[in-house]
């Protein structure tokens, strides 16, 4: 499955003893710039191309993750079998460092452990293989992305222009349409929150939408989910507010994909611009809350569709050419990276900024 169209639009033997024996912290979790830079300057720059054939088709890549993320173990996926990814092997086994192609760092893990949670041989980094920075937070919740200048040759996240792009869910077109049924809609508006922070933005406007409009708040805050979790809960309500904890370029979460899209309830985003969503989802599939002067305006309109039904109905108009993806984490993400190094060929690079390009 492939998303929809676009609408509208590692230390080297010949280090200094002082560089191999040397540890390195974070402080208060962010790794320190110089650092980094030194335990660079002992890593070679990745080697000539492969060969062909090697981690092309028909070999087998081996893809390592260096750290669970989270420090939560799970049963590696099998590629074949959930996504038609053929010759893929999958290992957080650091035993087999030698012998990956590529090998993944979640940057929270990353922030937490420091640099010297980095390998650091025996055996030293394989010229040929691939570090890849693993990230599916958003800037504002990313620390020490100022350390990492030159460390990684691709990145993985949810934005759109990174070397192997993974984004929470997408839309695809399925063989054969499929009628779409709306649930029994018999309450309003839902917002469910675990993080609870009155100097996110969408907290500020959740305060002030309340004002002029009731709202269903569940989680630590609020009330308790229904047993069958968020999506059974939220199919009952006609809007849900999929208010992201930050506001940053293509950073379009599960509450869109998952909590709204999934539970068939019609989208309230505050997250990136209006024009940003639209890259990945049609234009009248959802509501912006920049599209009104002020929350007790985007009341009005919300109580105008509730008893308007044929106007309300309109935004599920999408669904009859397209269904709705929700990526599993960690399983897609890592198989994908398997596809994507046997695509890339010749193709390599270091990445040499990559707060700048992630916080751009």
């Amino acid at each position: 499955m492939e998303p929809a169209p676009r609408r509208r639009p590692a230390g080297q033997p010949g280090c200094p003893r002082r560089w191999r024996g040397r540890r390195w912290a974070l402080a208060a979790g962010v790794l320190g710039a110089a650092a980094a830079l030194a335990l660079y300057a002992c890593l070679p720059e990745p080697g000539p191309p492969r060969a062909a054939g090697e981690a092309q088709a028909g070999g087998e890549v081996n893809v390592l993750l260096w750290w669970e993320p989270f420090g939560r173990p799970r049963r590696m996926a099998d590629c074949r079998r959930r996504y038609n990814i053929t010759g893929c092997r999958l290992s957080a086994d650091r035993s087999r460092y030698g012998e990956a192609q590529a090998v993944l760092f979640h940057h929270r893990d990353l922030a937490l452990h420091g640099a010297e949670g980095l390998p650091r041989g025996p055996p030293p980094r394989p010229p040929r293989q691939l570090w890849v920075w693993m990230n599916f937070e958003s800037p504002s919740h990313s620390p020490g992305l100022r350390g990492l200048a030159g460390l990684f040759n691709w990145t993985m996240s949810y934005r759109r222009d990174s070397d192997v792009f993974v984004p929470y869910g997408y839309l695809y077109t399925p063989p054969a349409p499929r009628p779409f049924v709306l649930p029994r809609k018999t309450r309003l508006v839902a917002w469910v929150i675990s993080n609870w922070n009155e100097e996110h933005a969408r907290v500020r406007y959740y305060r002030q939408l309340k004002e002029h409009l009731a709202i269903d708040v569940y989680g630590a805050r609020g009330l308790a989910l229904a047993e069958g979790g968020v999506v059974e809960t939220v199919s009952a309500y006609k809007f849900y507010l999929a208010f992201e904890n930050s506001q940053h370029t293509d950073y379009i979460t599960e509450k869109l994909w998952r909590n709204a899209f999934a539970a068939s309830a019609v989208p309230v985003v505050l997250g990136p611009r209006r024009a940003n969503y639209e890259r990945f989802i049609p234009p009248d599939s959802f509501i912006h809350v920049d599209d009104f002067p002020s929350p007790r305006l985007l009341a009005t309109y919300l109580k105008f569709l509730d008893k308007n039904k044929p106007n309300y109905r309109k935004y599920f108009a999408w669904r009859k050419k397209y269904e709705v993806h929700v990526t599993s984490f960690w399983d897609e993400h890592l198989c994908k990276v398997c596809k994507a190094v046997r695509a890339a060929g010749n193709q390599i690079k270091t990445v040499r900024n990559l707060a700048s390009w992630f916080e751009s």
